[in-house]
């Protein structure tokens, strides 16, 4: 999630933990806690030049349940050593420090970049992707409590609005899995109908939203691209279909970063040529002709790619053009809307549609 977001939950976590006398403290020292697992983007930043290590690695060991218990006991030990608080009461201080670290990483899990929670072990990434990066329904409940836990201070109202700050941002977290589940089970029929019921595939909401979700799929000539509006879509997905040469996409497993791409991304990965360079693209954010990850990984030979020092290529895209047909789209049918909205058009960052075919009616 967002820095504020995450800033926020850390702060009021931690001042939920420990007594009234100690919550403004806490409120400070819980921000700080809850923009500290992010900080692996610096050494990152100063140790490599390799942007898909950069990226892969982000969300590491920083973001490990394995390791952010031992990170959090550390921390509550050497504060118990220099700070007042913390020895006046150290078990609830414990559970403040655990809670804000812990909390920061599961909430990252529930967006579709990926959080390694189980580093070091060599699993994929987890991503439960039920928010969006950026979403103001989860946080704004937050922007509210920590003000008026700050006024208030010891008194026994802070911890009763901070208490409706964190049942009701929860509540908004248990919201976006019941979208992701309804929207989910128009997907299942649909691509059973396709002859696609195992291929691999995911949802994701757009842009700071829980009601319009964006569903890919993987076939083996490419993959299928679609959204369903809870508000306005009824009946099966519809899905266009963009090709992906195998061939290309074999060159780009065949490099040490592609590998280390699809390890990440679950496989979800497009292959195309542009200027005699093999570029590979993240599938899970962004849309069509809008990746947020795009790197070019290889270069063409005459007979053969040769692999290259990946260069992370810039995403011809600006949010605030398409934040209004996804708007338009949470209310609008895609087999019945102005302006092409009609399931042949997507209404999100990077819309090049016009070019592909629908793949269900």
């Amino acid at each position: 999630m967002d820095s504020l977001t995450q800033i926020a939950l850390g702060a009021g976590i931690a001042a939920l933990c420990v007594p009234p006398g100690h919550r403004r403290r806490a409120l400070l020292a819980g921000a700080a806690l809850g923009t500290l697992p992010d900080l692996d983007s610096l050494p990152l930043f100063l140790l490599s030049d390799d942007p898909v290590t950069r990226m892969t690695s982000h969300r590491g060991w920083s973001h490990s349940l394995l390791v952010l218990p031992l990170l959090a006991t550390a921390l509550w030990w050497w504060l118990r050593r220099i700070w007042q608080p913390v020895r006046e009461a150290p078990r609830a201080w414990w559970w403040a420090i655990s809670l804000a670290l812990v909390t920061h990483a599961l909430l990252d899990a529930f967006t579709v970049y990926g959080t390694q929670l189980w580093w070091p072990l060599p699993l994929p990434p987890v991503m439960w992707s039920s928010l969006f990066i950026i979403d103001p329904g989860y946080t704004i409940w937050w922007l509210l409590a920590l003000p008026a836990a700050a006024i208030l201070g010891a008194r026994p109202a802070a911890r009763t609005v901070l208490a409706a700050g964190l049942a009701l941002s929860s509540a908004y977290l248990g919201w976006s899995l019941l979208a992701k589940a309804l929207v989910e089970r128009q997907v299942e029929p649909t691509l059973a109908a396709l002859g696609l019921a195992d291929a691999p595939w995911f949802s994701v909401p757009t842009p700071l939203n829980t009601l319009l979700w964006r569903i890919v799929v993987m076939t083996p000539q490419g993959y299928l691209e679609g959204e369903y509006s809870l508000i306005a879509d009824r009946g099966p997905v519809r899905f266009r279909h963009h090709d992906i040469d195998p061939d290309l996409r074999q060159a780009g497993l065949a490099t040490r970063a592609g590998q280390r791409l699809a390890w990440f991304n679950h496989g979800f990965m497009a292959a195309e040529e542009r200027g005699g360079r093999l570029v590979l693209s993240d599938l899970r954010m962004g849309s069509a002709g809008g990746y947020v990850f795009q790197f070019a990984v290889a270069q063409q030979q005459p007979d053969d790619w040769q692999a290259i020092a990946p260069e992370q290529l810039a995403m011809d895209f600006a949010a605030q053009r398409h934040l209004g047909p996804i708007w338009r789209r949470i209310w609008t049918a895609a087999d019945a809307g102005p302006g092409g909205l009609d399931g042949s058009a997507m209404p999100t960052p990077g819309d090049n549609s016009g070019s592909n075919r629908n793949a269900h009616d």
